[in-house]
C-alpha cells in the first residue's frame, strides 16, 4: 500500500508540473539561478523590517551569532591550556583569537552544503582560517556547547538592549505622569465611565506595571546562567577523558569558561 501511495503522488506531481508550460518553468529557473542576495530576494518579516532597532538586529545577526561561538571555542581552548592539556599552544590561541571577527560565510555555506551541519560547516570554516590550530577547536565539546551558550549570550544581551529602552521609556512617562497629574478626565471599570480622575494618575499606573516590568527583567538578566561546559546529556565524559578522569580539572574547566 505504502509502494502504490509513493507511485500515485509522484504520478501527481509529474503531472502537476507538466501543466505548468515550457516557458513558465524556462522563467521560475532563470530567476532562481539569477536571484541575487540582496535585501529584496529572501524572505523578510515586517516584524524586523518594521519595528526591530539596530542593535537588535545586530545582536541577532549571523555576524554576531558565529562570532559569540568563536569566543566560546577560544574560551574553552584558553582553559584547557591553562589547565595543561596537552597538544595546545600559546600561538595555536593566539591564531583563533585573531580570527574571531573573520568569518568567511561563503566558505561555511559550502562547509554545510556538504557536510548537513551548522557547527561542524564553522568548525571547518575556523579551522580553514587558522590551520595552525585545526586540531583544538571544539575539542571535547559537543554541538549544544556553542549553540545552548551562544543563544543565551544573545539573549542577555538583547535584554539589556531592552532594559535601556524601557528606562528611557519609564523616565518619559515619569515626566507625563508629573505634567498631567491634575488634568482631569474620567475613569473606567467595566468599559464604562466611573469617577472621576486625573491623566496623570492613569499614566501613574501604566508606569508602575512597566516598574514591575523592569524588576523582572533586570532580575532575569542577572541571573540568567550559561549551560557550562557540558555536552548534550551534560554529564562531561569527553572532557573528562581528556583529562585523564581528573574530576576537579573538568570543574575548574567549567568555571574558567564561565569567566571569560
Amino acid at each position: 500500500n505504502r509502494h502504490i501511495s509513493t507511485q500515485i503522488m509522484k504520478a501527481l506531481s509529474i503531472s502537476a508540473w507538466k501543466r505548468v508550460s515550457q516557458h513558465q518553468r524556462r522563467n521560475v529557473q532563470h530567476n532562481i539561478r539569477n536571484m541575487s542576495a540582496d535585501a529584496h530576494s529572501e524572505y523578510r518579516h515586517p516584524l524586523i523590517t518594521r519595528y526591530s532597532s539596530t542593535q537588535m538586529r545586530s545582536i541577532w545577526s549571523e555576524q554576531s551569532k558565529f562570532v559569540t561561538w568563536r569566543r566560546l571555542w577560544v574560551a574553552l581552548a584558553q582553559s584547557q591550556y591553562e589547565l595543561g592539556l596537552k597538544g595546545i599552544s600559546k600561538e595555536q590561541i593566539e591564531s583563533l583569537q585573531k580570527n574571531i571577527n573573520n568569518i568567511d560565510f561563503e566558505y561555511a555555506a559550502k562547509e554545510e552544503k556538504l557536510l548537513r551541519h551548522d557547527v561542524m560547516a564553522h568548525v571547518h570554516t575556523y579551522a580553514h582560517q587558522c590551520p595552525d590550530a585545526a586540531g583544538i577547536i571544539h575539542l571535547g565539546a559537543t554541538s549544544c556547547y556553542v549553540q545552548d551558550n551562544g543563544d543565551l549570550v544573545q539573549m542577555k544581551e538583547a535584554g539589556i538592549v531592552l532594559e535601556s529602552k524601557l528606562l528611557k521609556l519609564m523616565q518619559l512617562l515619569r515626566n507625563a505622569c508629573i505634567e498631567y497629574a491634575s488634568l482631569p478626565c474620567l475613569g473606567y471599570t467595566h468599559f464604562q465611565a466611573a469617577q472621576l480622575t486625573t491623566v496623570g494618575k492613569r499614566m501613574g499606573l501604566w508606569l508602575q506595571d512597566l516598574y514591575w516590568d523592569y524588576l523582572h527583567l533586570s532580575d532575569q538578566i542577572d541571573h540568567l546562567p550559561l549551560r557550562g561546559a557540558k555536552g548534550t546529556t551534560g554529564t562531561q565524559a569527553a572532557f573528562l577523558r581528556l583529562f585523564d578522569n581528573d574530576h576537579e580539572k573538568v570543574k575548574q574547566l567549567e568555571e574558567r569558561v564561565m569567566e571569560k
